[in-house]
């Protein structure tokens, strides 16, 4: 595999094999984030082309990424995502009538766990952008803080505080959906 590095050289000579390796490596995982933030497949297929389509843009006119293209690629998926939001409040969640039950699962530990997913995602959104980015690459992508300040463009130690603060909100939020709901 070639390192993200010769990748992004080659990337930017327009190499039609480095290009097509970077869409390879990274539109799966891209996918999945943009899937998780919107709960739209559709939209999340739209984030992604969009995102490569500006990579190629920027890459056409000698800018884009420096050192990083995973970085580059989140921060801009992050950036339409929070455009998207802004044009349109977060969708609610529709009751599918097709979906099945899976006869091992218990039916009561199933409707909790959705329940509690729910919760959660439905606290996210009420975090800020940044707050919410940093949450789900750690916690939903599994990053290391130093991958996170690379695609936000910000020291791990402003990452470590977002976090620190997005959980702390996180808390709080929970905790006064519970007391209402009592």
């Amino acid at each position: 595999m070639i390192s993200e590095k010769v990748l992004l050289e080659q990337a930017r000579r327009f190499d039609e094999q480095a290009l097509t390796e970077v869409y390879d490596r990274y539109s799966p995982e891209l996918y999945r984030y943009a899937v998780r933030l919107l709960d739209d497949r559709d939209l999340a297929e739209e984030c992604v082309a969009e995102t490569f389509s500006r990579l190629l843009m920027a890459l056409k006119h000698g800018k884009g990424p420096r050192q990083y293209i995973r970085a580059y690629l989140y921060r801009v998926a992050h950036n339409w995502i929070t455009d998207s939001y802004r044009r349109q409040p977060p969708p609610t969640v529709q009751l599918n009538t097709q979906w099945q039950a899976d006869p091992d699962i218990d039916p009561q530990v199933a409707v909790v766990k959705n329940m509690e997913q729910q919760e959660v995602r439905s606290a996210l959104f009420k975090l800020t952008p940044e707050q919410r980015q940093v949450m789900t690459l750690k916690y939903i992508e599994g990053w290391r803080n130093k991958e996170i300040a690379q695609a936000m463009g910000k020291p791990v130690g402003a990452v470590k505080s977002l976090q620190h603060r997005a959980l702390n909100s996180l808390r709080r939020i929970l905790v006064k959906e519970h007391e209402v709901a009592s």
